[in-house]
């Protein structure tokens, strides 16, 4: 909830100053920090048994900490700071060990076909 926040606030400080330089670090912020996470936590949300396993948040805090060093990275290439480009490459690099984590969690989870306590059959 906090990144959304931050990102909604970042976007009315942009508006007021008229200065949207910063943009497409905000739309990163929004998109990996608000989007993905809603996605990431109704899929855990839809099989409870992953929910509670401890890989499964660290995969949360991992994409959290990679939207919020890649977001510091793109913001300040975007500002004109060239220390920004190997900060961004580090977060593109932990947000993608975080989807691949996430991608790890979707293959191998244990309850099979189950979401939400209900086998689903092809029909449905």
């Amino acid at each position: 909830m906090l990144l959304v926040l931050v990102g909604m606030l970042w976007g009315i400080e942009m508006a007021i100053s008229q200065d949207h330089s910063a943009m497409p670090a905000h739309a990163h912020l929004n998109l990996l920090g608000w989007v993905s996470l809603f996605l990431f936590g109704i899929f855990y949300h839809l099989h409870p048994a992953i929910d509670e396993s401890r890989f499964a948040r660290t995969q949360v805090y991992v994409w959290i900490a990679g939207t919020v060093i890649l977001t510091i990275g793109v913001g300040l290439v975007h500002t004109g700071h060239d220390a920004g480009d190997p900060i961004a490459a580090v977060g593109s690099l932990i947000v993608l060990l975080g989807m691949v984590m996430f991608g790890w969690i979707v293959v191998r989870r244990r309850d099979g076909n189950q979401v939400a306590g209900r086998r689903l059959t092809p029909a449905e």
